[in-house]
């Protein structure tokens, strides 16, 4: 391409050398404090492992939606502006937003720019999900009900003495369309499933259902073959649920961990009865 000289071309290179001057002199630390008050004040500041940029990048604007340096709604600097405060390159600054957008803490906007994120309880518990998902084998599903057995009668416990009105008439309603369900087993496994979570939201704890959401996502497929496999499994699920949604409505915490326990005991005899149906034993 021929370049014409002028004046407008001479005014593009000096702005273009001033910029990487700029860049440049910002990665030795040596800008004037003139000069950064105009430009505004820096978010961040250049990273220092020069083999992991992007995911130093990504850290540092973590930690800072995290301090709430950067709030939901927020827009970040531009890509140019993020290089020049980093220290790094556009790939460097690419990648790092990637990952923050794959992660749910910002949504990239073709043209606009890059705005964080409010942080939903899914942007929580999918990457947890993901992780156990990708580290599940088949004999962990016993590790999964065992976990359960843990945690879910202390919830139960909870959620009768904490749940409201609205919490104990979901859970009847849930208890209901588990009743009515003469469709698919996997669709008996959500309503199983479902009745568990509100359970969990009915302690009227917020971290509580972040907890045991993760790991009810493991269940769906070994809970559709329980159904598929042992022939009183809905009517079992049906009769324990029945028991700990009256614990629940008594405000009975003691009964509700008792119920829990059974049920969940219940629930492993039936998961280990499928497996031996599935081996041919």
């Amino acid at each position: 391409m021929v370049v014409v000289p002028g004046i407008r071309t001479r005014n593009r290179s000096l702005r273009i050398f001033r910029l990487t001057a700029f860049n440049y002199l910002s990665i030795l630390g040596l800008t004037s404090h003139r000069f950064a008050i105009r430009k505004g004040t820096h978010i961040f500041a250049p990273v220092g492992n020069r083999d992991l940029l992007s995911k130093s990048v990504e850290s540092s604007i973590e930690e800072a939606i995290l301090s709430k340096k950067l709030t939901p709604g927020s827009k970040l600097p531009s890509e140019l502006e993020l290089c020049g405060q980093f220290g790094v390159s556009r790939t460097a600054i690419r990648e790092a937003l990637r990952m923050l957008s794959a992660r749910g803490l910002v949504s990239i906007a073709k043209g606009k720019g890059v705005y964080v994120k409010s942080v939903s309880a899914d942007s929580v518990t999918t990457p947890m999900h993901l992780y156990l998902q990708l580290q599940y084998e088949r004999n962990h599903v016993l590790d999964v009900i065992h976990a359960r057995q843990l945690i879910e009668p202390a919830i139960a416990a909870s959620a009768a003495v904490n749940h409201t009105s609205d919490d104990a008439a979901k859970l009847v309603k849930d208890l209901e369309d588990l009743k009515a369900c003469t469709g698919e087993h996997s669709e008996l496994s959500r309503l199983d499933l479902a009745f568990h979570l509100d359970i969990a939201k009915a302690s009227e704890n917020p971290i509580v259902p972040l907890l045991i959401d993760p790991i009810h996502r493991l269940m769906p497929k070994i809970k559709a073959s329980v159904y598929a496999s042992v022939k009183d499994a809905q009517h079992s699920a049906i009769e324990w649920h029945g028991k700990i949604l009256d614990a629940i409505l008594k405000r009975d915490a003691a009964g509700a961990r008792k119920a829990m326990e059974g049920h969940l005991r219940i629930a492993e005899d039936h998961i280990r009865f499928t497996f031996r149906k599935a081996e041919g034993e």
